[in-house]
Protein backbone atom coordinates (compact mmCIF):
# COMPACT_ATOMS: atom_id res chain seq x y z
CA UNK A 1 0.00 0.00 0.00
CA UNK A 2 1.68 3.16 -1.36
CA UNK A 3 1.02 5.33 2.09
CA UNK A 4 0.73 8.74 -0.73
CA UNK A 5 -2.52 6.82 -1.88
CA UNK A 6 -4.89 6.74 1.29
CA UNK A 7 -5.96 10.13 1.27
CA UNK A 8 -6.17 12.55 4.07
CA UNK A 9 -8.75 10.75 6.00
CA UNK A 10 -7.21 7.51 6.23
CA UNK A 11 -3.96 8.59 6.43
CA UNK A 12 -5.46 11.29 9.39
CA UNK A 13 -6.81 8.58 11.33
CA UNK A 14 -3.96 5.99 11.19
CA UNK A 15 -1.56 8.57 11.66
CA UNK A 16 -2.62 10.99 13.91
CA UNK A 17 -5.89 9.22 15.71
CA UNK A 18 -4.87 5.89 16.39
CA UNK A 19 -1.20 4.83 15.54
CA UNK A 20 0.39 7.42 18.65
CA UNK A 21 -2.01 6.18 20.63
CA UNK A 22 -1.12 1.98 20.04
CA UNK A 23 2.24 3.01 19.80
CA UNK A 24 2.14 4.00 23.83
CA UNK A 25 -0.89 1.33 25.05
CA UNK A 26 0.36 -1.50 23.45
CA UNK A 27 3.91 -3.54 23.29
CA UNK A 28 3.71 -5.02 19.84
CA UNK A 29 4.82 -8.79 18.81
CA UNK A 30 4.11 -8.87 15.21
CA UNK A 31 4.51 -12.40 13.63
CA UNK A 32 4.27 -13.91 10.36
CA UNK A 33 3.35 -10.21 8.86
CA UNK A 34 4.73 -12.34 4.98
CA UNK A 35 1.34 -14.05 5.33
CA UNK A 36 -0.60 -11.14 4.37
CA UNK A 37 -0.37 -10.83 0.51
CA UNK A 38 0.87 -7.11 -0.38
CA UNK A 39 -1.85 -6.84 -3.21
CA UNK A 40 -4.89 -8.33 -4.53
CA UNK A 41 -8.13 -9.02 -2.29
CA UNK A 42 -8.19 -10.91 0.87
CA UNK A 43 -10.56 -12.19 3.71
CA UNK A 44 -8.89 -12.04 6.64
CA UNK A 45 -10.84 -14.09 9.87
CA UNK A 46 -9.25 -13.50 13.55
CA UNK A 47 -10.67 -14.66 16.62
CA UNK A 48 -12.36 -12.10 18.69
CA UNK A 49 -11.37 -11.30 22.76
CA UNK A 50 -11.95 -8.23 23.02
CA UNK A 51 -13.64 -5.07 21.98
CA UNK A 52 -10.08 -3.54 21.92
CA UNK A 53 -8.74 -5.92 19.33
CA UNK A 54 -10.33 -4.78 16.34
CA UNK A 55 -7.74 -1.58 16.56
CA UNK A 56 -4.88 -3.98 17.26
CA UNK A 57 -5.94 -6.49 14.24
CA UNK A 58 -6.31 -2.90 12.18
CA UNK A 59 -2.76 -1.59 13.58
CA UNK A 60 -1.19 -5.38 12.51
CA UNK A 61 -2.71 -5.18 8.60
CA UNK A 62 -1.70 -1.24 8.08
CA UNK A 63 1.75 -2.32 9.75
CA UNK A 64 1.93 -5.04 6.62
CA UNK A 65 1.34 -2.44 4.19
CA UNK A 66 -2.59 -2.87 3.66
CA UNK A 67 -5.68 -0.80 4.13
CA UNK A 68 -8.08 -3.22 6.38
CA UNK A 69 -11.96 -2.96 6.05
CA UNK A 70 -13.71 -3.85 8.76
CA UNK A 71 -17.47 -4.56 9.10
CA UNK A 72 -19.89 -3.32 11.86
CA UNK A 73 -22.73 -2.43 13.89
CA UNK A 74 -24.62 0.08 11.39
CA UNK A 75 -25.89 1.77 14.43
CA UNK A 76 -22.55 2.98 14.43
CA UNK A 77 -22.79 5.19 11.43
CA UNK A 78 -25.63 7.04 12.86
CA UNK A 79 -23.35 8.19 15.27
CA UNK A 80 -22.54 11.81 14.83
CA UNK A 81 -18.70 12.57 13.54
CA UNK A 82 -18.36 8.49 14.05
CA UNK A 83 -20.48 7.71 11.15
CA UNK A 84 -18.86 10.36 9.03
CA UNK A 85 -15.40 9.41 9.98
CA UNK A 86 -16.01 5.62 9.37
CA UNK A 87 -17.35 6.11 5.84
CA UNK A 88 -14.61 8.57 4.94
CA UNK A 89 -12.30 5.45 6.03
CA UNK A 90 -13.93 2.78 4.09
CA UNK A 91 -15.42 0.70 6.93
CA UNK A 92 -18.90 -1.20 6.44
CA UNK A 93 -22.01 -1.14 7.99
CA UNK A 94 -24.54 -3.66 8.51
CA UNK A 95 -27.77 -4.10 9.66
CA UNK A 96 -28.12 -7.09 11.69
CA UNK A 97 -31.32 -9.67 9.96
CA UNK A 98 -32.51 -7.77 7.46
CA UNK A 99 -32.52 -7.53 3.99
CA UNK A 100 -29.95 -4.80 4.13
CA UNK A 101 -27.34 -7.76 5.14
CA UNK A 102 -27.30 -8.67 1.59
CA UNK A 103 -26.44 -5.27 0.38
CA UNK A 104 -23.37 -5.32 2.64
CA UNK A 105 -22.28 -8.10 0.95
CA UNK A 106 -22.42 -6.60 -2.21
CA UNK A 107 -20.00 -3.87 -0.75
CA UNK A 108 -17.55 -6.82 0.56
CA UNK A 109 -18.00 -8.31 -3.21
CA UNK A 110 -16.89 -5.62 -4.57
CA UNK A 111 -14.10 -4.36 -2.53
CA UNK A 112 -12.35 -7.67 -2.85
CA UNK A 113 -12.76 -7.16 -6.34
CA UNK A 114 -11.01 -4.00 -6.42
CA UNK A 115 -7.99 -5.71 -4.94
CA UNK A 116 -9.11 -5.17 -0.99
CA UNK A 117 -8.64 -6.35 2.47
CA UNK A 118 -11.78 -7.34 4.18
CA UNK A 119 -12.14 -8.32 7.59
CA UNK A 120 -14.46 -10.66 9.08
CA UNK A 121 -14.50 -11.51 12.71
CA UNK A 122 -16.80 -15.11 11.90
CA UNK A 123 -17.99 -15.12 15.82
CA UNK A 124 -19.80 -12.02 15.14
CA UNK A 125 -18.61 -10.98 18.57
CA UNK A 126 -16.54 -11.40 21.51
CA UNK A 127 -16.05 -15.06 22.17
CA UNK A 128 -17.98 -16.31 25.19
CA UNK A 129 -15.66 -19.01 25.93
CA UNK A 130 -14.11 -18.55 29.65
CA UNK A 131 -10.70 -19.35 28.57
CA UNK A 132 -11.24 -16.94 25.22
CA UNK A 133 -10.40 -19.42 22.64
CA UNK A 134 -12.50 -18.95 19.55
CA UNK A 135 -16.45 -19.84 19.50
CA UNK A 136 -18.25 -21.56 16.49
CA UNK A 137 -18.52 -18.87 14.11
CA UNK A 138 -21.27 -17.84 11.45
CA UNK A 139 -21.41 -18.42 8.22
CA UNK A 140 -20.33 -15.34 6.59
CA UNK A 141 -16.68 -15.13 5.74
CA UNK A 142 -17.60 -18.88 4.29
CA UNK A 143 -20.24 -17.43 1.70
CA UNK A 144 -17.95 -14.43 1.07
CA UNK A 145 -15.00 -17.04 -0.08
CA UNK A 146 -17.09 -18.89 -1.81
CA UNK A 147 -19.00 -16.40 -3.90
CA UNK A 148 -15.26 -14.82 -4.86
CA UNK A 149 -12.74 -17.23 -4.50
CA UNK A 150 -10.84 -14.78 -2.73
CA UNK A 151 -7.93 -16.16 0.36
CA UNK A 152 -8.77 -16.40 3.49
CA UNK A 153 -6.18 -15.77 5.67
CA UNK A 154 -6.28 -16.80 9.71
CA UNK A 155 -5.61 -14.12 12.15
CA UNK A 156 -4.79 -14.55 15.79
CA UNK A 157 -4.61 -12.10 18.07
CA UNK A 158 -3.34 -12.26 22.32
CA UNK A 159 -3.67 -9.66 24.49
CA UNK A 160 -5.89 -6.89 23.79
CA UNK A 161 -7.95 -8.16 26.55
CA UNK A 162 -5.62 -7.66 29.04
CA UNK A 163 -6.34 -3.65 27.99
CA UNK A 164 -10.30 -4.54 28.04
CA UNK A 165 -11.50 -7.92 29.50
CA UNK A 166 -15.07 -8.44 28.34
CA UNK A 167 -15.44 -10.81 30.74
CA UNK A 168 -14.91 -8.56 33.60
CA UNK A 169 -15.46 -5.31 31.60
CA UNK A 170 -12.43 -3.73 33.25
CA UNK A 171 -9.97 -1.35 30.95
CA UNK A 172 -6.62 -0.86 32.04
CA UNK A 173 -4.97 2.35 31.02
CA UNK A 174 -1.49 0.97 31.48
CA UNK A 175 1.25 1.21 29.25
CA UNK A 176 2.88 -1.01 26.96
CA UNK A 177 0.72 -3.60 27.33
CA UNK A 178 1.94 -6.98 25.74
CA UNK A 179 0.22 -7.65 22.67
CA UNK A 180 0.89 -10.68 19.69
CA UNK A 181 -0.77 -11.14 16.57
CA UNK A 182 0.64 -13.71 13.69
CA UNK A 183 -1.70 -14.70 10.35
CA UNK A 184 -1.37 -17.84 8.61
CA UNK A 185 -1.11 -18.82 4.83
CA UNK A 186 -4.43 -18.82 3.08
CA UNK A 187 -6.71 -21.81 4.55
CA UNK A 188 -7.26 -24.60 2.01
CA UNK A 189 -11.40 -24.30 0.94
CA UNK A 190 -10.57 -26.14 -2.40
CA UNK A 191 -12.79 -28.96 -1.39
CA UNK A 192 -15.38 -26.42 -1.69
CA UNK A 193 -14.81 -24.99 -4.90
CA UNK A 194 -17.70 -24.77 -7.03
CA UNK A 195 -19.97 -25.96 -4.59
CA UNK A 196 -23.32 -24.62 -3.57
CA UNK A 197 -23.46 -22.05 -0.89
CA UNK A 198 -26.42 -24.41 1.18
CA UNK A 199 -26.60 -24.17 4.55
CA UNK A 200 -24.12 -27.37 4.96
CA UNK A 201 -21.68 -26.62 3.22
CA UNK A 202 -21.39 -22.91 4.52
CA UNK A 203 -21.44 -25.20 8.12
CA UNK A 204 -18.45 -27.08 7.06
CA UNK A 205 -16.18 -24.44 5.81
CA UNK A 206 -17.16 -22.02 8.44
CA UNK A 207 -15.56 -24.82 10.86
CA UNK A 208 -13.04 -25.88 9.02
CA UNK A 209 -12.01 -21.61 9.22
CA UNK A 210 -13.05 -21.85 12.74
CA UNK A 211 -10.44 -24.25 13.63
CA UNK A 212 -7.57 -22.98 11.76
CA UNK A 213 -7.73 -19.99 13.33
CA UNK A 214 -8.37 -21.58 17.09
CA UNK A 215 -4.75 -23.61 15.78
CA UNK A 216 -3.10 -20.84 15.07
CA UNK A 217 -4.13 -18.97 18.80
CA UNK A 218 -2.96 -22.23 20.35
CA UNK A 219 0.73 -21.79 18.53
CA UNK A 220 0.21 -17.83 19.61
CA UNK A 221 -0.18 -18.92 23.44
CA UNK A 222 1.37 -21.86 23.43
CA UNK A 223 -0.86 -23.99 24.27
CA UNK A 224 -3.59 -26.70 23.08
CA UNK A 225 -6.68 -25.08 22.09
CA UNK A 226 -9.59 -27.45 22.83
CA UNK A 227 -10.57 -30.54 20.77
CA UNK A 228 -13.64 -28.71 19.57
CA UNK A 229 -15.01 -25.14 18.79
CA UNK A 230 -16.93 -23.52 21.98
CA UNK A 231 -20.54 -23.38 21.57
CA UNK A 232 -22.34 -19.89 21.60
CA UNK A 233 -24.84 -19.36 23.97
CA UNK A 234 -28.40 -19.29 22.31
CA UNK A 235 -29.66 -19.23 18.44
CA UNK A 236 -26.95 -19.15 15.66
CA UNK A 237 -27.07 -17.31 13.07
CA UNK A 238 -25.65 -16.90 9.63
CA UNK A 239 -25.08 -13.23 9.46
CA UNK A 240 -21.89 -12.00 7.11
CA UNK A 241 -20.42 -11.20 9.99
CA UNK A 242 -19.07 -8.32 11.56
CA UNK A 243 -16.18 -6.43 13.87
Amino acid sequence: MARRKLGFWRRFVAVVLCIPVLKVWTKRTWLAMENIPPSGGIIVVPNHVSHFDPLVVAHYIYGAGRWPRFLGKASLWRVPVMGSLLRKVQQIPVERGSVDAVKSLDVLIDALHQGGVVVIYPEGTTTKDPDLWPMRGKTGAARLALVTGAPVIPLANWGAERIFDPRTGRLSLRPRVPVTVTSGKPIDLTRWAGATPGRAVLDEMTEHIMLEVQRLLGELRGEEPPAGLYERPGKRAGAAGEA
